[in-house]
């Protein structure tokens, strides 16, 4: 994580180290047992990696477009993106896939910045809700295209390992954006071509 990703107040690499042995203490382990005295280390390298998406600005991820796309102007969509994010109620992962779509206005964008978009978002402690609108804006906001639809399903540990211990439930959420919530052919392509069959 680069210093200019870390807010002024943050706290050194050592207190972090040092409350992952707290909660080592508390949860009735020795943090100075063999297998446990490196798990400091390890977790805060752990977090540098799974929560380096603040402190990016998502609109620059977006900042270059081409315009020479012989006047493109149907649907793009990148399907099925591997999504790995953490819950901000109990910091446990979010695992599943995101479907993002534009209709273009004149600009496109390298579908990898479709994917590093999500990325970056994904990389924060997030709510699945959030973060559907988050990256359906940021494309709206940045592209200024004709229409945004993206979709999340995904699998939240805080229910399948914790509290109401139900496995294999997933949750969807969406957010249609211009063309995609006026227009319902331009909605039902999208979610069929997503494997979705309601509108």
């Amino acid at each position: 994580m680069s210093n200019q990703s870390k807010q002024k107040s943050a706290p050194t690499r050592e207190e972090a180290e040092a409350a992952v042995r707290t909660l080592i203490r508390w949860a009735g382990d020795d943090p100075e047992r063999e297998g446990l005295v490196d798990t400091p280390k390890r977790v805060v390298k752990a977090y540098e990696e799974f929560f380096a998406g603040y402190g990016i600005d998502t609109r620059d991820i977006l900042a270059r477009t081409f315009e020479e796309v012989e006047n493109y102007d149907e649907l793009i969509l990148l399907r099925d993106i591997r999504l790995e994010s953490y819950c901000e109620h109990h910091m446990v992962p979010i695992i599943g896939k995101a479907h993002i779509a534009y209709l273009p206005d004149r600009r496109v964008v390298g579908i990898s910045k479709l994917a590093r978009l999500l990325e970056v978002y994904a990389r924060r402690l997030q709510i699945q809700e959030k973060m559907t609108r988050q990256i359906a804006n940021t494309i709206q906001d940045v592209l200024q295209p004709r229409g945004v639809g993206v979709v999340i399903e995904a699998t939240h540990q805080c229910i399948t390992t914790r509290g109401v211990h139900k496995p294999g439930v997933s949750m969807v959420t969406s957010c249609m954006l211009g063309a995609f919530r006026e227009n319902p052919d331009t909605r039902r392509e999208f979610l069929a071509l997503i494997g979705q069959s309601k509108p």
